[in-house]
């Protein structure tokens, strides 16, 4: 079965863990490997249920009440895995591979000083191995400690100077400069890596950064265009699939849709927070969370996901097109959706009156949201159309956003959010509270006032923390946000007005530049 695995045959090794099961049922180790093997083709509610059989016969294994967790969590209940979680927190095991899978699934949890512990654990454990020292970094930075993530993403890149994921974080930990940068590394990395061009895509975001710092512009962009063709072309994406749907929701969602008798799910508890990566949704999200009667429910699929399976349940299903699925999604039970959304997420935020969203796929439902939770707060942030392309292009996302890697692309996929962003402002003005990036960065006060006031909250002095330099010197999430959200930002795309002409006339035609 080591052997299967090992070469990566997961599925053959799965049918002889049923075997072995079968003929063992009170073999525990049985049940926990076949766990392992159905997690990693993604099916945690099967490794969820081996896990429980491992643990009804052995329930003081540490290392399978660490797989239950993470199968828990992997399964949609993070209240209940984050509760376990905690209980074995305490708990340091002796191996390098447990204490480093314990340090992921609490770091998954949003327990990010317990995962410190035990990715400092894994590191005591085995000193040599270059991926908990990035693992260790990637918490640290997470923690706003800066300058112990510089220290130990160094101390990672001593042992493996090509770990491409190592040198992204490096360069994003602080602005460099000509007296402290990591180019000459950078770069001797991104020459060995032509054989790897996953990892080559990763070095040429890092080094892209860095020369940027550095004001070596035009070298900065061949090096980013590069990094963005060799992603483009590892990905299976169709624009025109995703334009399609966005047009088609706003033809359906007309006017006169939201003129209907609806009453919805009345439920005040959501602040959905929206807009395109790089907008500010995420620092707009913080400044929420901030406050004390407020929670964030992350980046989460839940509202889609949540409109996909009330779509299924229509008659004629699955449609024929983007227009016909539109068109039919006008006849789901919309109290019924609010409902379930709402009691999808409770679980995990139910412990504040309220949760914001910040999911960016969500500026295709508004109207969706405005049926379904009439009550529900949005929040739409608006940035200058080239900043926000050019700060899109330059960065490398873990997952989705494949428009992102293409100029062209990336185009005019904002000029169908723009045109749907406007249509949802247009029918459905009074549900929508702007805030534009620009203002929340230069005049953050009388901006976030305005936020709390939309969202019927009272105004608490932390929600402007992040943007007060005395709290950003003493506060590590305050700084690293000051960092992230530069007023330099602003304008940047100039810098390589050449390169990104396709973009301009792009955005012209459609009327969103600026004389």
């Amino acid at each position: 079965m080591r052997n299967l695995i090992r070469d990566g045959k997961v599925r053959e090794a799965a049918n002889a863990c049923d075997q072995l099961n079968q003929q063992f049922p009170e073999y525990g180790p049985g049940w926990y490997t076949t766990s392992r093997l159905a997690l990693m083709v993604k099916e945690p509610l099967v490794a969820l249920q081996a896990i429980q059989r491992a643990v009804e016969i052995s329930p003081n294994q540490p290392e399978w009440l660490l797989q239950r967790i993470e199968c828990v969590g992997k399964a949609g209940d993070l209240e209940v895995a984050t509760s376990l979680a905690k209980q074995l927190a305490d708990h340091f095991f002796d191996t390098p591979m447990h204490a480093a899978q314990f340090g992921k699934v609490l770091s998954y949890l949003g327990l990010h000083e317990d995962a410190k512990k035990h990715y400092l654990r894994a590191c005591e454990l085995d000193p040599d191995a270059s991926q908990h020292y990035f693992n260790l970094a990637a918490v640290l930075h997470s923690l706003g400690e800066a300058d112990a993530a510089r220290r130990v993403v160094d101390r990672c890149l001593e042992i493996n100077p090509d770990e491409p994921n190592a040198h992204l974080l490096r360069a994003n930990l602080r602005t460099k400069s000509e007296e402290d940068n990591n180019v000459a590394a950078l770069e001797a990395a991104y020459e060995r890596s032509a054989d790897r061009p996953n990892d080559r895509v990763r070095l040429s975001f890092a080094l892209a950064k860095e020369l940027e710092d550095l004001g070596n512009f035009r070298r900065s962009f061949e090096v980013l265009a590069e990094g963005n063709a060799l992603r483009r072309q590892g990905l299976n994406y169709d624009l025109k699939r995703d334009l399609d749907k966005i047009y088609a929701i706003r033809d359906a969602y007309s006017a006169e849709q939201f003129e209907r008798d609806i009453v919805g799910h009345i439920n005040a508890e959501p602040i959905f927070v929206i807009g395109l990566p790089r907008t500010g949704v995420t620092l707009v999200e913080r400044v929420l969370e901030s406050h004390s009667v407020v929670t964030s429910y992350g980046e989460t699929m839940t509202f889609p996901q949540k409109i996909v399976d009330h779509c299924m349940r229509l008659p004629d299903m699955p449609a024929a097109s983007s227009a016909e699925l539109a068109s039919k999604s006008l006849s789901v039970d919309y109290a019924a959706l609010g409902e379930d959304y709402i009691a999808a997420a409770r679980p995990a935020t139910s412990v504040m009156a309220h949760f914001v969203d910040a999911q960016p796929l969500n500026f295709m439902y508004m109207g969706f949201i405005r049926l379904a939770l009439p009550k529900a707060r949005m929040v739409l942030l608006q940035r200058d159309p080239m900043d926000t392309c050019y700060a899109i292009f330059r960065t490398l996302f873990a997952n989705g956003h494949s428009y992102s890697n293409n100029l062209e692309e990336l185009a005019h996929y904002l000029v169908a959010y723009r045109k749907l962003t406007d249509h949802w402002l247009e029918v459905i003005p009074e549900a929508i509270h702007v805030v534009k990036f620009e203002e929340l960065l230069s005049e953050p006060r009388p901006v976030i006032e305005n936020l709390l006031e939309y969202c019927s909250l009272s105004f608490e002095e932390s929600c402007v923390g992040y943007f007060d330099a005395s709290a950003a010197a003493t506060n590590p999430a305050a700084a690293q946000t000051n960092r992230a959200f530069s007023r330099a930002s602003i304008g940047s795309w100039k810098n390589y007005a050449e390169q990104l002409q396709p973009v301009v006339d792009i955005l012209a035609e459609a009327g969103l530049l600026a004389e």
